[in-house]
């Protein structure tokens, strides 16, 4: 059997690794328009601010591949005939296959601005992207960035270590206001005025000005204000890379439309990854969520389901985790911009500013669900545990130590949650002296 895996990302090497290790006989093509090798995408910004090569974003050797007999092929897939079971190339042979596995990522969203495709606009997701703005940054005298996402941050933080100056229109009234609490999202904003990046938030683009020769030189925003750059960083988000398939009988809306098994509605068709669009997503989670342990988990699930094991796609309690300059970020559950009615929330933050921890409850039932950290780490199994369990706030907080992943001597925060939940409410609860691994282990037995 031939099974093509069109797009070499976290998804299609997770099950092009997956399926060699299920069936030893079955022939695998891995497809990529943008490199030779799968490569970490999350990595890229690394590159560009000299803390690694290029070759050590690649988690396997070149040899890898050969040596599992996975055929590597570099090339543009113009169209699909789903019914005669071909992909076709540009400028090059088709190839016929048996079963076929989707796996063709995102692309930068893009939302008509004047000048948007102008030379020295970009986003950055793609590696091709990192060559545009590694070749368009020598002499660079401002660079100005739209959007402010995950995305928007580590691009800021890139030319920021080249000592190019930076500004980043945020249209929210602080940093991901959407995604963070209001306490998160204003410490994020004064980390980045503190790294000296010009923040203009409540602000949005109107217009990207070309210099008369096809290159951009400002950007107009909405308040009438021109600044002068030489690169446009557009870091407005993503969406799934579909544009080509629609019109064909795949089923696509946002993304490819997948059931649990990530089939789609075509016999023998995968989805995988980022764009990948669940039709009936688990309770808490997003149909299309473009995260690297999501593709990863899509990746050898649909392994499983073609190689004629069938395995449900389960992604179990949400979690992700970024760095927003120097403050690392975690999130587990239920953490939202906007809390709804019935959830409430303990939160601290440390005096410093640049510390904080949140745990989110429900009020009806007192069930924890979700936790936000940020510069302060908990055990992901800890908290995993806690949340599939559905485990009552109080008993959270008084094995708190338990979560606590920082190393030791350094401070412990514990009790001032514990001392926050007693004010609001009332309760004298006392934390118990268990921290650490040890902690994590006793509790992780029960």
């Amino acid at each position: 059997m031939h099974i093509a895996i069109l797009g070499n990302g976290i998804a299609g090497s997770t099950a092009a690794r997956f399926i060699r290790k299920l069936d030893p006989e079955h022939r695998i093509t891995m497809i990529s328009a943008e490199t030779d090798h799968f490569f970490s995408r999350t990595a890229l910004m690394y590159v560009y601010m000299g803390h690694m090569r290029y070759e050590d974003i690649k988690p396997y050797e070149d040899w890898f591949w050969d040596e599992n007999r996975i055929e590597l092929l570099r090339g543009y897939v113009e169209s699909i005939d789903f019914e005669q079971k071909t992909l076709h190339f540009h400028g090059s042979n088709d190839l016929v296959y048996d079963k076929l596995l989707l796996a063709v990522g995102s692309e930068p969203n893009k939302f008509g601005w004047p000048g948007q495709d102008l030379k020295g606009v970009r986003g950055l997701y793609s590696y091709q992207d990192l060559a545009y703005m590694e070749d368009h940054s020598d002499s660079l005298q401002r660079a100005v960035i739209v959007g402010g996402g995950l995305i928007g941050i580590e691009m800021a933080e890139m030319f920021h270590s080249r000592d190019i100056p930076v500004t980043f229109l945020v249209r929210e009234a602080n940093y991901w206001n959407m995604v963070l609490p209001q306490e998160e999202s204003k410490m994020v904003s004064r980390e980045i005025k503190a790294h000296g990046i010009d923040l203009r938030l409540s602000t949005e683009l109107k217009e990207i000005v070309d210099d008369g020769n096809g290159r951009a030189c400002a950007v107009i925003t909405d308040k009438g204000e021109r600044i002068d750059c030489g690169y446009v960083g557009l870091t407005a988000g993503v969406h799934p890379n579909v544009a080509f398939l629609k019109g064909a009988d795949l089923e696509v809306e946002k993304g490819i439309m997948v059931n649990e098994y990530l089939q789609t509605n075509i016999p023998d068709v995968y989805a995988a990854g980022d764009c990948a669009q669940i039709r009936d997503p688990k309770p808490g989670r997003r149909p299309v969520e473009a995260v690297w342990y999501t593709g990863r988990m899509m990746g050898e699930v649909a392994a499983y389901n073609i190689c004629g094991r069938p395995v449900a796609y389960d992604p179990g309690v949400w979690f992700n985790s970024a760095k927003f300059m120097d403050i690392e970020y975690q999130v587990y559950g239920q953490v939202s911009g906007n809390m709804p009615d019935h959830h409430a929330s303990i939160y601290w933050e440390h005096e410093d500013g640049d510390k904080s921890i949140r745990i989110v409850y429900d009020k009806n039932n007192g069930q924890v669900v979700g936790f936000n950290l940020m510069g302060v780490r908990y055990r992901h199994e800890v908290c995993e545990k806690w949340l599939a369990e559905g485990t009552a706030v109080e008993e959270v907080l008084q094995n708190l130590g338990a979560a606590n992943f920082d190393p030791e001597f350094y401070k412990q925060y514990e009790q001032k949650l514990v001392d926050i939940y007693n004010q609001q409410t009332g309760q004298a609860l006392k934390l118990k002296r268990r921290r650490g691994l040890r902690g994590a282990l006793q509790l992780l037995k029960k």
